[in-house]
């Protein structure tokens, strides 16, 4: 039979395929009508996706339309090799499956020959795919190429294990299959390692967790590589072309074959949906394409969740269930291909050991003993060198959770078994990892079961909330564990010194329970919290200890980034609402935990820093007491005799005529390292009174480097510093600003790469110096423009600037909270209002959470007062109005 008579055959129950393919038939297509054609095509295809077609019926018939194009393209050029070479589809093409963009591999097989006479033909042949619009990835091997390039690399291997005729000697291409079958390369065995090892690194380059906030649909742990690993593993081993082929070998029951199967569907629309929406091989789940994918597929805004937030939540819980079959599926692969079972080694009446896994000793453990459920995981605590649970096992856990209901929940037993897991020496969090990807974990806690998979759709959090809330676990379990001491060792310290370290365990888990449901999650987690530790047996204070640290499990937090912890007063009322020291503990261990958990950009040095000093000060006012409030002429008087002992070289005159520019509250402001620094700049300061000064040192102590101008307070500092700052990539965390008697404003900010790291080339503080410098001697020749643009992901939120004043009576001033989109130049912004309105500022905390910017800044009019109730109104009108603004970058 013809080439052309094979397309009509060929073509499949899609009639515009049967169109294509009898114009091909009959020779109709010039080159620009075969790219239309391919084009319509693709546009059909869209119409279909659009109107929720099957997806499996997509990525086929996509292949399909390829396969008559390329089929019809070789016979025009291939002539009178046709009948030598062979045209291959390889990879996912091979496999029959193709997105709108994915890549199309093709590969020509030629004879083993010394003759070229081919090669022109195949030019023109390639050159013709790409005037009609193909872009195809291709090779020309010969058999013996194949098999020497198959061996140097399991990813070509795995490329043409998936090869497909398309046109040519079918001779040459079951030669080329005989060339790379298992007895000659590449055994089931050595093929199944090398897909378990290429597996787990591409899991680690996604740090093990598909629960990122721009997840890899094919990439990352769960998604469409997970399911294309099985396949290939059954294909090589058992020689089964179809996931259906496993139920057959009793891999697969029809059940977990339909979950399967689903999750493959769900995960197709999801990419097809992207190549749609892009126009391009586009994998990544990006924020840009979340909600565009929630609208199109139908989902729709609900009370207490957001459209996106369901599209994602079912994206998670998919790739959880695609997990959990990877991982029993490869484990039944392992045994089939590479383990010779012996003979099992009981552990008790329940469990036994078979090939380094545990199992259950017959299958009606769970429903005669429903304990087993929570006994299990204690078990793979106490035999830490076990590799996991047996497939068999973890299937039979999956079809026996309606045995966890609330009867189950209710058993003192069960209770004794759950806390003995949390109090375990080791395998805490790795266990309640898989209790999560069993689903125990979410039958035996049910508020958790309805946080799986749980996104919120902002840059804060950067997991889902079960896994943020594991990974809290985690990284309490590592400040429990000494062998980690050295990564915070007085964390580890306060952590190891708890009486009840599963206290911290059990607010972790329950911290972020109440997300999603409306109200406020710390209060209702609260509640949730208390009662489920008293159903768990425990003392009435120890349940009340672990319901207030979730109830206030973000003050620390809060206070220390939001308040000015310099002032006494604040500490001690952080103090007055801790009320002791245990308190205290659990709740600094469990908010550094949370930070980290939250966002692996969140958690720097400074932030370390800053945690710590606030402990410590909310540590020393507890032990002086609560009634007992410090005394700020004593502070002032330490603080200043401290710093006269870092500057043993200094006139003790010249000290006193520089520290008679300040008010007590520049002490109360600075530590006696930042003073005596200060003082030493001030006292050798050259030039004229009015020259900006600018200096800059490391604060390794504080994690952070320090940048120091001093001018006269009537230039438009902050504003022209921060622009500087800003336009230069770097990141202000503090600031802090004090006018002197003497007519200047000494400025200090704290700054970081905007990556979080230290600065530590020298010639790169050079150029911060110089910036500075030019642009605080010449404030007003030009204005300073901030060029930088905001990250894609920022730019995908409206965040509306809200401005809250509040009066600071005790230390006269107001306090003026700033919530804002964050972008290059706020902060210069923010000094340029301040400037027309006549405000000088005396501190700020600079707080980026996520895409939004969380700002106080501490404020006085001229004279140095609080602002009155007009001058207010002014502001908050006029800072609105810059921020919510978008005609380009600020300028001041």
């Amino acid at each position: 039979m013809s080439a052309r008579g094979q397309f009509l055959d060929a073509a499949p129950d899609w009639p515009y395929l049967r169109e294509v393919a009898a114009q091909l038939a009959q020779g109709e297509l010039s080159p620009p009508a075969f790219r239309q054609a391919l084009e319509r095509g693709t546009e059909l295809l869209t119409e279909r996706f659009g109107a929720d077609a099957p997806v499996e019926d997509l990525v086929r018939d996509r292949a399909r339309l390829v396969d008559l194009a390329l089929k019809s393209a070789w016979e025009r050029h291939a002539g009178r090799f046709a009948a030598d070479l062979a045209l291959l589809a390889v990879g996912g093409y091979g496999r029959g499956e193709l997105h709108p963009c994915s890549d199309i591999d093709v590969m020509v097989l030629v004879p083993k020959s010394d003759a070229v006479d081919w090669q022109p033909n195949i030019e023109r042949f390639l050159t013709f795919l790409w005037d009609i619009g193909l872009e195809v990835g291709h090779s020309v091997r010969t058999i013996d190429d194949c098999q020497r390039e198959s061996l140097a690399d399991i990813s070509v291997a795995t490329t043409l294990f998936e090869a497909r005729l398309l046109a040519g000697p079918e001779a040459l291409f079951a030669g080329m299959r005989r060339a790379l079958a298992p007895d000659r390369l590449w055994s089931s065995q050595e093929f199944f390692e090398a897909k378990v090892r290429e597996q787990s690194e591409r899991h680690h380059r996604y740090f093990d967790t598909a629960y990122n906030l721009e997840p890899n649909v094919k990439s990352s742990p769960g998604g469409l590589r997970d399911i294309q690993t099985i396949g290939w593993v059954a294909k090589r081993h058992f020689g089964t072309d179809t996931l259906d082929g496993l139920v057959a070998h009793g891999f697969l029951t029809r059940e977990e074959l339909r979950k399967l199967k689903a999750g493959q569907s769900f995960l197709w629309k999801v990419r097809f949906g992207l190549h749609v929406l892009t126009g391009r091989r586009e994998d990544r789940l990006l924020f840009d394409h979340q909600i565009k994918l929630a609208k199109l597929f139908g989902y729709e805004d609900a009370s207490f969740t957001l459209a996106v937030e369901q599209l994602m939540q079912k994206y998670y819980r998919t790739v959880m269930d695609v997990s959990l079959l990877n991982e029993m599926l490869l484990q039944l692969f392992r045994e089939a291909i590479l383990t010779q079972s012996g003979p099992p080694l009981p552990v008790n009446a329940r469990f036994q050991i078979r090939n380094d896994c545990l199992e259950v000793s017959n299958p009606e453990v769970f429903a005669r003993n429903p304990s087993a459920l929570l006994e299990l995981f204690v078990l793979l605590q106490q035999h830490p060198e076990l590799r996991g649970v047996r497939a068999e096992t973890i299937r039979l856990v999956g079809s026996h959770l309606w045995l966890i209901d609330e009867e189950f929940r209710q058993n003192p037993r069960h209770h004794r078994v759950f806390m003995e897991m949390l109090r375990a020496p080791v395998g805490v969090t790795h266990e309640l990892r898989r209790m999560n990807l069993y689903g125990v974990l979410g039958r035996y806690i049910p508020a958790f079961g309805r946080v799986v998979g749980r996104m919120q759709y902002d840059l804060f959090h950067a997991y889902t909330v079960d896994e943020h809330t594991l990974f809290v676990v985690s990284n309490l379990r590592r400040l429990a564990m000494p062998k980690f001491n050295h990564e915070f060792p007085a964390l580890s310290q306060i952590m190891q010194s708890l009486p009840r370290p599963e206290l911290a365990y059990l607010a972790a888990l329950f911290h972020d329970i109440a997300k999603g449901r409306g109200g406020d999650h710390s209060e209702l987690g609260a509640v949730d919290a208390e009662a489920f530790c008293l159903e768990q047996g425990l003392p009435r204070y120890e349940a009340r200890l672990v319901a207030w640290l979730v109830r206030n499990h973000l003050i620390f937090s809060i206070t220390a980034q939001k308040k000015d912890i310099s002032d006494p007063d604040v500490v001690q009322e952080f103090a007055r609402r801790v009320g002791d020291q245990a308190h205290l503990d659990y709740l600094y261990v469990l908010t550094v935990a949370d930070v980290r958990g939250t966002n692996p950009k969140l958690w720097n040095a400074w932030k370390a820093r800053l945690f710590e000093e606030f402990y410590e000060r909310t540590k020393r006012a507890l032990r002086r007491g609560i009634e007992t409030p410090v005394d700020q002429e004593e502070l002032v008087r330490e603080t200043q005799e401290q710093a006269r002992a870092l500057l043993p070289g200094l006139d003790p005159a010249l000290v006193a005529a520089v520290w008679s520019r300040w008010t007590d509250t520049y002490f109360l402001r600075f530590t006696a390292e930042e003073i005596a620094w200060h003082t030493t700049l001030l006292a050798r300061r050259d030039g004229g009174e009015d020259a900006p000064l600018v200096a800059i040192r490391q604060l390794a102590e504080r994690g952070g480097t320090a940048v120091l101008t001093y001018t006269p307070h009537q230039l438009p500092s902050f504003a022209c510093t921060t622009a500087v700052l800003d336009q230069l990539g770097l990141n202000v965390v503090d600031a802090r600003l004090v006018a002197s008697a003497d007519g200047h404003s000494l400025e200090t900010y704290v700054v970081l790469e905007d990556n979080g790291a230290l600065i530590t080339d020298p010639a790169r503080i050079r150029d911060i110096e110089r910036g500075l410098t030019r642009a605080l001697e010449q404030p007003n020749e030009a204005p300073l423009t901030v060029t930088r643009r905001a990250p894609r992901q920022v730019r995908m939120f409206s965040t509306p600037t809200q401005v809250n004043l509040s009066l600071d009576a005790r230390n006269g001033r107001t306090i003026l909270e700033l919530v804002a989109a964050d972008r290059p130049g706020l902060l210069s912004e923010v000094g340029k209002v301040f400037k027309d309105e006549h405000v000088a500022i005396a501190g700020a905390k600079i707080m980026t959470v996520g895409e939004r910017a969380e700002d106080v800044f501490y404020v006085t009019d001229d004279d140095g007062r609080e602002l009155g109730e007009d001058a207010c109104r002014r502001v908050q009108e006029a800072l609105t109005r810059a921020l919510d603004r978008r005609d380009g970058p600020p300028r001041i």
